[in-house]
């Protein structure tokens, strides 16, 4: 994803900063898509899983970026609290 795009996309809710997810973020979300637990902060569950993401820096909501297209929107946001033992960023 292109440095600039990323430095200036936020979280459309809380305005806070976002970055990619890294390698053991984007497994363990993935894990839990795949295990159907899951939902977007609208309630629908996540079927599909991520090929790249953006978290908030405050690590509260991921993004998910289709075709290279961050889809920042308030009712696809997922809540990382779903997620036990979340990773850090690596």
């Amino acid at each position: 994803m292109d440095k600039r795009l990323l430095d200036i996309l936020c979280c459309p809710v809380s305005k806070t900063p976002v970055r990619l997810l890294g390698r053991a973020e984007l497994g363990a979300l993935n894990g839990a898509i795949a295990a159907g637990g899951l939902v977007t902060t609208a309630g629908n569950t996540v079927g599909e899983r991520l090929e790249e993401g953006l978290i908030t820096i405050d690590r509260k909501l991921v993004y998910r970026v289709a075709d290279g297209i961050p889809v920042m929107l308030p009712e696809e946001g997922i809540a990382t609290i779903q997620l036990h033992d979340f990773p850090t960023a690596g």
